[in-house]
């Protein structure tokens, strides 16, 4: 601990003579400077001040001119604003954020009631089946005895058999109507459900499969052992784009994009991950193949000119840059997304709008 502050302190006197062309000023007034540029550096980012924030704004504001403040100012330019991702990929310890013991029970409880509901509805339906066809059976056999109990006995007995067997025949197809009703019910129940988990999976904007649907369809291809490359695709300066035009602009921007990945790389999970973020699955291919495709939809979507409906003002060029890499043999999905979403902000600090791959 005290070789740690030793070091920080190191750091913080390189960083005051920084400040003032390398002449050594008065410590407190320094210090109390990069404090107020670090409250700035948060502010215009819009980044909370959090400890992980806060100190990786400390590390930019002690070395203005090193390679992560280089990287900074590339990543921003244009008046773009730094998101969490942003400092995970340049090295922030930053995460996802912590799901509550609550929130986590309040998912698993959902999601194993829709399980439950299903089997009861799937059980609940077969066994109505059973018994329509046990009932209409039942119905024929009865109807069959009748006549020939009326054909055998004397006309006093038939007809009251008759009666008897006329009032079991009317329950018996009114049993009947009762449960051809609820098999209808439960097969439309049946359909509803499988719809909400459906729509569960899929991004409402977009119509493409979410991170879950992504993450499920990795989990499938790993257990069987199939080969995979995975993309990781972001909207080159999208803030940019909200802020000057709006986010309906935005939304019409990020469907665009999404249905130019799927069309080129049909046959392949293509999912929005979150935000502009979207990630491509290929399997079954190799680096080269996947290349390609992916490269494709990056020209083509570089190559169109989007103008607002409204105006026919012109949006101006609109990209995106992309990380590609191959999964490992047995390798989970969370590692390989690093690795591709660093390949991505590598293609983000060389000048967007190209792809990496690693």
């Amino acid at each position: 601990m005290i070789k740690h502050l030793a070091e920080m302190g190191t750091m913080v006197d390189r960083a005051l003579k920084s400040i003032d062309g390398g002449q050594p000023i008065d410590r407190e007034e320094a210090t109390r400077t990069i404090f107020q540029r670090i409250g700035v550096f948060l502010s215009d980012n819009r980044l909370g001040p959090d400890p992980v924030n806060y100190a990786f704004a400390y590390r930019v504001m002690i070395d203005p001119v090193g390679p992560l403040a280089k990287a900074v100012a590339a990543l921003t330019d244009g008046g773009v604003r730094l998101t969490k991702r942003d400092i995970m990929a340049l090295g922030g310890d930053v995460g996802n954020a912590p799901v509550t013991p609550v929130a986590e029970a309040d998912r698993k409880a959902g999601e194993g009631l829709v399980a439950q509901t299903q089997m009861q509805v799937e059980g609940f339906q077969d066994l109505v089946m059973a018994m329509r066809s046990e009932t209409r059976d039942f119905g024929r056999d009865l109807a069959a005895k009748a006549d020939a109990i009326r054909e055998s006995s004397g006309a006093g007995a038939s007809e009251a058999v008759m009666r008897i067997t006329t009032a079991m025949l009317d329950r018996v197809q009114s049993a009947e109507s009762q449960l051809e009703a609820a098999t209808r019910e439960a097969t439309d129940l049946r359909a509803k459900l499988e719809e909400a988990r459906d729509n569960a999976r899929r991004d409402p904007l977009t119509d493409l499969p979410n991170r879950r649907a992504f993450e499920e369809c990795y989990a499938e291809h790993l257990a069987k052992g199939d080969a995979m490359c995975l993309a990781v695709c972001d909207i080159d300066r999208f803030k940019l784009v909200n802020d000057s035009f709006g986010h309906a602009v935005g939304d019409r921007v990020l469907k665009a994009i999404a249905d130019v990945l799927a069309s080129e790389c049909d046959g392949h999970m293509v999912a929005r991950y979150g935000g502009e973020e979207f990630v491509v699955l290929f399997s079954g291919v190799d680096m080269a193949a996947a290349s390609d495709l992916l490269e494709g939809a990056r020209a083509l979507v570089a190559k169109k000119r989007y103008r607002l409906r409204e105006s026919d003002e012109p949006l101006g060029e609109v990209t995106f840059s992309a990380g590609l890499t191959a999964a490992g043999p047995g390798e989970e999905v969370g590692e390989v997304f690093v690795r591709a979403d660093r390949l991505l902000y590598t293609a983000k600090a060389d000048g967007r709008n190209q792809l990496k791959m690693g």
